[in-house]
């Protein structure tokens, strides 16, 4: 299995010393998705802000396609191919839908393609194109036309931060559709950080991150038969619906 991403001996300290990651090691196979799950406060969303580079290790090291990336940031990371999509989607005033997707794709586009990208996550697009991407918008729309600029750029790695966060549920039962969609025509690899049960069961992989470590990867059948008869191998115990 050819490695897009490796993660070696990552640890990560808060600025007043708190250790959130701790020696963590991972690896991302090209071509598939692997969800990152895990309790509050385990060090997923850490770990995702570190691989897009927005923040910095302070120790171990990272490799993109066999390439030390260690020390570049987060612009110099988006431009060989990482994607960041985060929990909570920045709104920029004064941009529109249609220039926040040309942007993500690096050229001006015929309608047809960003009514693509917009179909694919559930929006109809001359009815978004000339909308800001400002406070006008829900939560669940802007999470939406997110993922549409990811969908455009076709990254080589794209880190989704919890996408179901702050959606409705017709919105969350398109995103599924949208993975799925995405999974099975994949070019790159995507890691999603989830707790949502139906997002885990479409991973290719699924690593457990608790106490700031790996606890456990593997399929999804097996990983989730484990979350479910084995809390321990989280590192602390909490209700199944807090996982899933």
């Amino acid at each position: 299995m050819i490695e897009l991403l490796r993660l070696e001996n990552i640890s990560w300290n808060t600025p007043d010393g708190s250790g959130i990651l701790h020696d963590l090691s991972l690896t991302v196979p090209d071509g598939k998705l692997i969800v990152i799950t895990g309790p509050n406060g385990g060090g997923k969303t850490t770990l995702a802000k570190i691989i897009a580079g927005i923040y910095k290790q302070n120790s171990g090291r990272l490799f993109l396609d066999d390439r030390d990336i260690t020390d570049l940031d987060i612009t110099e990371r988006a431009k060989l191919g990482i994607s960041f999509a985060f929990q909570q989607p920045v709104r920029f005033k004064g941009i529109t839908v249609r220039k926040l997707i040309e942007l993500a794709a690096g050229e001006k586009l015929p309608l047809d393609r960003i009514c693509s990208y917009m179909s694919k996550v559930g929006l109809c697009a001359e009815e978004y194109i000339d909308r800001e991407v400002n406070s006008t918008l829900s939560g669940g729309e802007i999470k939406r036309i997110e993922i549409a600029t990811v969908l455009a750029r076709h990254s080589a790695l794209t880190v989704f931060d919890e996408p179901e966060a702050g959606i409705d549920l017709w919105s969350f039962a398109s995103l599924i559709k949208t993975f799925e969609e995405i999974r099975n025509t994949l070019n790159g690899s995507i890691v999603i950080i989830s707790h949502q049960e139906r997002i885990l069961r479409i991973a290719d992989e699924i690593a457990v991150v608790a106490d700031g470590t790996i606890k456990a990867k593997g399929r999804p059948d097996d990983m989730m038969k484990l979350l479910a008869e084995n809390n321990s191998v989280t590192g602390k115990c909490f209700r199944q619906e807090e996982m899933f």
